[in-house]
């Protein structure tokens, strides 16, 4: 009898232990199952939510991470589970990436001096190092075009100030065209600048007038 209650009791002890290990793979596998189900409802999150509490969701993130890879210690054939895991963290890392492109404070808009330099000759060509390298003997023309037709189309607009930088931009580019005309300008296109010319000269001397006369209304009023 006491043979029997022996060996009954070693296999209760033994039944025991591989329910304790089947209990633990199971709680190992809902750890994994957890981060994977984690990482895909943080990507069905609208991102003005997620910008919100970002620094949360990500806390929460590094804390699931952690535990489904310790959980891959208690799991019998874990090459599925780590198949899973590193899938999942690479779809959160694409994420995270695209988040921080989202979440970026916005570029500070350009000051009004940049924004008509950019009306002038194209946004971005000229910033306060006043480099004029990119004007050569093909598209001379077609920026003195651009630039005298802008200030055609704005001329009732600028003030006494945007006529100042309108002016030390014509002349700088004058200066570029000096250059320029040593490098193979056409007389063709050297004709047609010079009818744009012209065409600015007193453009810029009537409307810059008329400017200061509208400030020095302004300011008696």
């Amino acid at each position: 009898m006491k043979n029997i209650q022996m060996v009954l009791g070693i296999a209760l002890i033994a039944l025991s232990f591989t329910s304790c290990k089947d209990e633990k793979q199971e709680q190992a596998q809902k750890k994994v199952d957890a981060y994977v189900a984690y990482v895909d409802s943080v990507k069905n999150v609208s991102a003005e939510n997620l910008k919100a509490d970002w620094k949360a969701v990500d806390a929460e993130y590094d804390r699931r991470s952690q535990e489904a890879q310790a959980a891959l210690a208690d799991l019998k054939d874990n090459s599925a589970a780590t198949e899973k895991i590193n899938a999942s963290k690479v779809k959160y890392e694409e994420f995270k990436n695209e988040m921080s492109t989202v979440f970026a404070p916005p570029a500070p808009a350009p000051s009004p001096k940049q924004q008509l330099r950019d009306a002038l000759f194209g946004a971005g060509k000229i910033g306060d190092d006043m480099n004029f390298s990119w004007v050569n003997a093909q598209n001379i023309h077609s920026v003195y075009q651009q630039f005298v037709h802008t200030v055609e189309d704005n001329k009732d607009k600028y003030s006494r100030e945007d006529w100042d930088e309108v002016k030390l931009m014509y002349e700088a580019l004058d200066s570029r065209k000096n250059t320029v005309e040593k490098e193979g300008l056409t007389s063709e296109d050297n004709r047609k600048i010079a009818g744009l010319k012209i065409k600015f000269a007193p453009m810029y001397t009537v409307n810059r007038m008329g400017a200061k006369s509208e400030e020095n209304k302004d300011a008696k009023k």
